[in-house]
């Protein structure tokens, strides 16, 4: 190569120098360029060596091309003798190869280095790291089914009174006798007490000593509310100074059946039950209550 040729060789950019070795590369070095939007004659020295390194390593026969003007381009650095349009002759590609492999990549990245001086673009700029992919959002649970309501408790039953052994009964609950059975009082007709007096609060439940039949249930003279009732042996009981009545006339009742609430009503010193038992419903037809209660295993009081 003579000085002149020598001397505008120099002057040369590396790309330049492989674009002069292999011109056939030119066409395909543009559309990269355009593409990167950098003008042909603004294209750094290392931009244009990679785009023309590019070109030669992806087309068939561009290793060979490449190594050729690697060897060409070192031979006229090194001032070898050799025309200066050796230098500019085009190298016929020889019949398609494969593609270039990993190793082969990687020998066309350092001749570029080599030639450069700098490492090559895709060195430099390393791919950015994927994102992560978001994570799934969990479907949403599905919503939990209300609860079956509990059936109602089915209601208690009404309570009904014990049943006596012998179907009789006590005409009130504990309570203690304010005045016994033929105590003598001038006040009576009769010259004395007639029944037993039981000291009870007003609206104390009275019910029936045994098994019979209403006969009355009203007011009664001195005795005040009364409730008489006719009982299955013949014998009348009568209830007085009542303050309710809980039974009517002619209804049958069993012992231990409410029959009235006691009071203080007729001629009465304070809330009490009389409670009397005759023989025949009238007055002075009386009998001893406590024995009779006794005669059917009534021993209460």
């Amino acid at each position: 190569m003579g000085s002149d040729a020598r001397i505008r060789y120099n002057r040369w950019s590396p790309a330049d120098r492989l674009a002069r070795i292999i011109p056939e590369y030119e066409d395909e070095v543009e559309p990269l360029m355009q593409r990167a939007h950098v003008r042909h004659a603004a294209t750094t020295r290392h931009a244009r060596t990679n785009a023309v390194l590019s070109a030669a390593t992806r087309s068939p026969g561009g290793r060979a091309n490449l190594v050729a003007a690697a060897v060409t381009g070192l031979l006229v650095l090194g001032a070898v003798a050799a025309p200066a349009a050796a230098a500019a002759q085009p190298v016929l590609d020889p019949a398609p190869v494969a593609a270039p492999t990993a190793a082969e990549a990687a020998q066309g990245a350092a001749l570029a280095a080599l030639l450069t001086g700098s490492p090559s673009a895709d060195a430099a700029h390393p791919a950015p790291a994927a994102h992560p992919a978001p994570a799934a959002h969990p479907a949403p649970a599905a919503p939990a089914k209300p609860a079956a309501p509990a059936p109602a408790a089915k209601p208690a039953a009404a309570v009904q009174p014990a049943a006596k052994p012998n179907g009789w009964d006590a005409p009130v609950g504990d309570a203690s006798i304010s005045e016994r059975y033929r105590l003598p009082n001038s006040e009576y007709a009769a010259g004395y007490h007639t029944g037993t007096d039981f000291a009870v609060n007003i609206g104390t439940p009275v019910v029936a000593i045994g098994p019979g039949t209403v006969v009355s249930a009203g007011w009664q003279s001195g005795y005040g509310n009364t409730v008489v009732v006719k009982l299955s042996d013949g014998r009348y009981v009568l209830y007085g100074h009542l303050s309710a009545f809980k039974v009517y006339p002619g209804q049958h009742v069993t012992g231990g059946q409410r029959v009235a609430l006691s009071g203080d009503t007729g001629n009465s010193t304070g809330p009490h039950l009389h409670f009397e038992v005759r023989s025949s419903n009238v007055y002075g037809a009386d009998v001893d209550p406590l024995a009779y209660l006794r005669s059917h295993q009534v021993t209460k009081y």
